[in-house]
Formats: C-alpha cells, sequence, structure tokens
C-alpha cells in the first residue's frame, strides 16, 4: 500500500471513529455543568468554583481519557481487539490457573461487563433526554413534551437496529465533526467574552476547590464524572478501527473541541450566572436553539448506537465464554463481520431504557446512575490491566504499581463520589448489574455442573469404538455427524442411535468445538482432524470468541486436510439435553430453576452452528444437576 493510501485510509478510519467512539463522551457537555450546579448538591456559582470545576474537567479528561485509556489501555490489545471481555481473556491468559487469580479476575471481568451493560441502557436514555431537554430553553410550555419525543426517539431507534446501520452509519463520522466543529466555536465566542475562565487550564484551581469546598467539592466529582463517560467506549472498538485511528480523532478533533466547549460554558455562567438552567443551549442566545436542539438529538441518537452495537458485541463474546446461553445473531451487513443484531438483547434493552426515561424523567435525575456504571467499569478495567502489564509483558513490580496504582486512586475516589448517589438513581445500574451477574455466574456454573454429571457417566470414545468394532454393527451408506462436547465420551446421539437404529454410518465424525482466551483464530489452525480408525475421525475446532460458528465453514476447511464432505449425503446427529433440577445438591434450587429455564429457551445447536435444519436428526438426553 502506497503512503497516499495509508494516508487516506487512516483519515477515513478516524472520520468513522469520530462518529462511533465518540457519540457517548461527544455528548456530555449536555449535561454535565447543568448537573454539577444543581441546587441539590448545594455547590454554590461562583468564579472560583466554576474555575475549580472546569479545572477538574479538563485535567480528568487529560489524565483519564488521554493518559490512561489513549495511552496506556489501549496497548493491552487482544490480538487487535479491546473492551473488558478481551481484557479479560486475556489478563486470564496471563496469570497461571494454579495461582488462584483465575476465579477473582473471572469474576472482576464479568462485573466490569455487567456494568457496561448498565451504561449502555442509561447512555440512550441520558443523551436523548439531554437534547430533546433543549426544547425547555426555546418555550418553557414545552417540557410535558420532552418524555414523550424521547420515547419516539428511542423506540424509532430500536425498531431500525435490524436492518443494520450500514446505509446511515457512513453518516455518523460527518455529522460528529459538525457537532465537534460546533461545540469547538461555541466554546471560543465565549471564552472571547469571559477570557479569565482560562485561568481553569492551571490544575491549581482544581486542588484549591477540592481542600475549599471538601463535601460538597466530593458531592461534585460524583456529577464531574459525567464528562468522562464513553471513554470505555475508545477501548472497546479498537478492534473496529485501531489505535492510529482513534488516537488521532481523541488527540486532534474530540479532546480539542470538549476542552473548548467546557471552557465556554465555564465563561458563560462567569457572565452570566442565570444561564445555569441549561447552560449548554444558552451559548449562542435564543437563535440558536432550535438548531442546536436538532444537531444535539442527532447526535444522542450516533451516542446511543455506539453503545447499542457495544452491547451486541459483548452479548456475542458472552455466549462464546460460556457466560450467556446461546441467542439467535443475525448479521446486518453482507462486508461487515462486526455488524450484528440480537433481537433478544434489542427488546429487552429498549423496555429497560423506556423504563429509565420514564422513571427518572429528566437527565438531571439520571445522573446519578450514569456516574456508578461508567466509574465502576473504569475500576474494573485498570485492575485487569495491571495482571496484564505484570504478567503479561512482565514490567517491573514497582513500575506496574505506579503504571496503574495511580489511575486506580482516582478511578476509587470517582466511584466513592458517585456511590453518595446510590439512593438517587445510583442503585439503578448496580441492581441491573446485580441481575445480569446473577444470570452469568449462573449459567457458567449450571454448565459446569452438567458437564461434570456427562464427565460422569461418560464411556471413553477410543475405548468404546475398539470394543464396536469387535462385532460392528451392520454399516449403512453416508456420513454421520455427532456433536460432542469438550468433557464429554461417547455423544448420547450415537448410544441412541445404535439402541433404535441398530446402524453405523460408513463414515462417522466427531466435532469438539473448543473455545480459547483469544478473539481470533486463523482459518488454517482451526481445525485438526484426529483418525481414529474404521472410518471414524475426531474433529477439534478451535475458535476465538469473536469468531462465528460455522460447522459447514468447518467441513470445508477438513477437505483442505483430505476429509472431504457431500452434504446431501451427511446427516447431523445432535442430542438435545432436557436439564432437570435435583433438591440438595449443586447450586440453591432457585438458581437451579433459573439455569433450567434458560436451557430451555437458548437457541438450538444446531440453528447457533448454522447447520442446515433439513440435515440434522435431534435425539433427546436428560441431564441432572
Amino acid at each position: 500500500m502506497t503512503s497516499e493510501h495509508k494516508k487516506s485510509s487512516l483519515v477515513a478510519l478516524t472520520l468513522a471513529a469520530v462518529g462511533i467512539v465518540y457519540g457517548d463522551i461527544g455528548t456530555s457537555p449536555l449535561y454535565t455543568l447543568k448537573t454539577i450546579f444543581d441546587p441539590e448538591h448545594g455547590l454554590a456559582l461562583n468564579t472560583p468554583n466554576l474555575l475549580g470545576i472546569i479545572s477538574l474537567i479538563f485535567w480528568g479528561l487529560t489524565m483519564i481519557v488521554s493518559l490512561k485509556y489513549v495511552s496506556l489501555v489501549l496497548r493491552a490489545d487482544n490480538r487487535g481487539e479491546g473492551g473488558i471481555m478481551a481484557l479479560m481473556a486475556l489478563a486470564l491468559n496471563s496469570v497461571s490457573k494454579r495461582s488462584g487469580w483465575h476465579g477473582p479476575l473471572l469474576l472482576l471481568g464479568v462485573f466490569g461487563a455487567t456494568m457496561f451493560y448498565g451504561d449502555s441502557v442509561v447512555t440512550p436514555a441520558i443523551s436523548v433526554l439531554g437534547a430533546i431537554e433543549g426544547l425547555e430553553v426555546a418555550a418553557p410550555a414545552l417540557e410535558q413534551y420532552v418524555v414523550p419525543l424521547t420515547i419516539i426517539v428511542l423506540v424509532s431507534l430500536y425498531a431500525v437496529q435490524r436492518h443494520g446501520t450500514a446505509g446511515i452509519g457512513r453518516w455518523f463520522g460527518p455529522v460528529m465533526v459538525v457537532w465537534f466543529a460546533t461545540l469547538a466555536v461555541m466554546g471560543v465566542i465565549n471564552i472571547v467574552q469571559a477570557p479569565q475562565i482560562l485561568a481553569a487550564l492551571n490544575p491549581l484551581h482544581a486542588f484549591r476547590f477540592m481542600l475549599e469546598n471538601k463535601y460538597s467539592g466530593f458531592v461534585a466529582l460524583g456529577a464531574v464524572v459525567l464528562a468522562f463517560t464513553g471513554a470505555e467506549a475508545l477501548y472497546a472498538d479498537m478492534g473496529h478501527f485501531g489505535k492510529k485511528p482513534i488516537r488521532a480523532a481523541w488527540f486532534l478533533i474530540t479532546f480539542p473541541a470538549l476542552a473548548l466547549n467546557y471552557l465556554g460554558q465555564g465563561a458563560l455562567l462567569i457572565a452570566r450566572p442565570d444561564a445555569i438552567s441549561n447552560p449548554f443551549f444558552q451559548q449562542l442566545g435564543s437563535w440558536s436553539v432550535y438548531p442546536l436542539v436538532v444537531l444535539s438529538t442527532m447526535a444522542a441518537v450516533i451516542a446511543s448506537q455506539a453503545t447499542i452495537s457495544g452491547t451486541f458485541s459483548m452479548t456475542k463474546q458472552a455466549i462464546a465464554l460460556g457466560l450467556l446461553p446461546r441467542m439467535r445473531v443475525m448479521h446486518t451487513s453482507e462486508s461487515e463481520i462486526g455488524q450484528i443484531y440480537i433481537p433478544a438483547v434489542n427488546w429487552l434493552q429498549l423496555v429497560v431504557v423506556l423504563i429509565a426515561v420514564v422513571g427518572f424523567g429528566s437527565s438531571d435525575k439520571l445522573a446519578g446512575a450514569y456516574g456508578i456504571a461508567v466509574t465502576a467499569t473504569m475500576l474494573c478495567t485498570t485492575v485487569l490491566t495491571f495482571f496484564v502489564i505484570r504478567y503479561r509483558w512482565h514490567l517491573p513490580l514497582a513500575l506496574c504499581f505506579a503504571a496503574t496504582g495511580f489511575f486506580i486512586a482516582i478511578d476509587i475516589m470517582l466511584f466513592s463520589a458517585s456511590t453518595l448517589k446510590l439512593l438517587h438513581g445510583g442503585w439503578f445500574p448496580l441492581l441491573l448489574g446485580t441481575v445480569l451477574l446473577t444470570i452469568m455466574l449462573t449459567w457458567r456454573e449450571g454448565r459446569d455442573l452438567v458437564f461434570k454429571n456427562l464427565e460422569k457417566h461418560a464411556i471413553p470414545l477410543e475405548a468404546f469404538l475398539s470394543s464396536l468394532f469387535m462385532a460392528p454393527p451392520a454399516r449403512v451408506f453416508g456420513t454421520a455427524i455427532f456433536l460432542r462436547g469438550e468433557s464429554d465420551g461417547v455423544p448420547h446421539a450415537l448410544l441412541h442411535n445404535l439402541s433404535h437404529n441398530k446402524v453405523l454410518h460408513e463414515r462417522v465424525v466427531f466435532i469438539t468445538v473448543h473455545i480459547v482466551e483469544e478473539p481470533w483464530v486463523a482459518p488454517e489452525e482451526q481445525v485438526k482432524i484426529v483418525d481414529l480408525g474404521h472410518q471414524c475421525y475426531q474433529v477439534n475446532v478451535h475458535y476465538g470468541f469473536k469468531d462465528e460458528p460455522d460447522i459447514p465453514n468447518v467441513l470445508s476447511l477438513c477437505g483442505k486436510h483430505g476429509l472431504e464432505f457431500e452434504m446431501m449425503e451427511t446427516s447431523f446427529f445432535i442430542a438435545r439435553q432436557t436439564v432437570i433440577s435435583t433438591p440438595g445438591a449443586g447450586m440453591a434450587s432457585w438458581r437451579e430453576h433459573l439455569f433450567v429455564t434458560m436451557s430451555r429457551n437458548a437457541r438450538a445447536a444446531a440453528d447457533y452452528y448454522q447447520i442446515p435444519p433439513n440435515r440434522v436428526i435431534e435425539l433427546g438426553t436428560q441431564v441432572e444437576i
């Protein structure tokens, strides 16, 4: 690739990253300052406090986003992939299984993921509400229409998810560039009116603010964190864009625009303290309110779209890692493998988002819910990063503590400040996270119990085949394929087929799918074939947690190893497990019943692995846990 092509590709990816990665953090100016100086917090609106708050926001963006995420965390990629699931897998791979860290790191990663789900529910609600609340500035009588209009926008957004974003996605970047340019211009105009706000670039104002305000300053930190929401998204989207475009988009466009706008809003409030009712929409005067409502609503929809897509991606990873039951995953683009749609997740998320909009009713009230979800995920990411740089990169312990300890201290301080809002909305993402954590851990533990039960009653495959071919049954034309779990011996479907039909196909293939703790496995490394004799074969398939399970594709890969398949001569025998809860063993009774319910509603294995339905024969089996 020529240098010109590389440059144009970087520009295109940077533009796309502005649209997808920075929508969340880019819409934070809509509600951050309004929330910080909410009368409920008891923080006086005066010049020293404004200088302190703007200084905290500027240096928070510098340290948390620029230094922590853009400079440090983006380096901790799992074969180019980012996000807390990929980071958890990387951390688990970095420590020995005998070290005792596997359980705590898994729990930490899963908890961080559930907090990301909480964030992805609050983001659409608070962003769209914050944008449409601009109507109140133009005409206070329109206040009663804010929630209904928000509901209409959100329902429309979730309704179009099944069509994918390929069509409108190309407009995300240009719209967000216009958005950030508008933020920067508004900021500069207001800075010119009150240039003394530039003193906030001195970090001493932030320290002085915290020392003088003490408790009320600590409370304000819980709202200051709203300026950093979306930092996790830039790491989660690393696999889509790469590090360079994300860094270029931050330092060249997003960070300057955000810094200028926060400084501009501070300058506006120095000159006109009465604008605190909604400083964002009063930066240019009454003529600009309606255009800003339209532009900010578009930006809020784009921010929401990014978190919805992130939720789909994380759910797919969680299914592959055995943390959630199989669900229907639809691809919405023929060219982009990452563009997926999960109907169950889409509609469940919409229901919870609408509950948040109606229940809280304003961006101010939702702000408390936002802070806890964001800071909890940030803290989990920092702790997992320590294990990666210490045990994978093998950096000196002192350097690891210095690199992550500084950020952990900031994360703990911000999380602690956010917990003060526990009774004012903070309970919402925690409740949501607790429910999801329970579901994920129950599914994982339930699967382990099923595997242990199968392992206990398993008949070793090779020994069984040896005894079977001492007096072989009648063999019939064609190929029989049996899906076989990692801990299984002889598949139950094979035993049932022999018991009922008294025949064996002339060629028998056992397929076992292994999910590795990496995002991708190269196609040439996905398939390993073992010849078991008597025209019987064991095919071991290795997938990463972001790979697309596709058994027909596996069969075509087997052809390259000399094992050819003709689909019309091939039958897939699959044992459909019915899990039965037995009292007094395994998990608590209510968790067992939850697992049984999820198991019964999980997507069928044949459907999940994209096996042609007209080639499948299902045989039932019962498993007690």
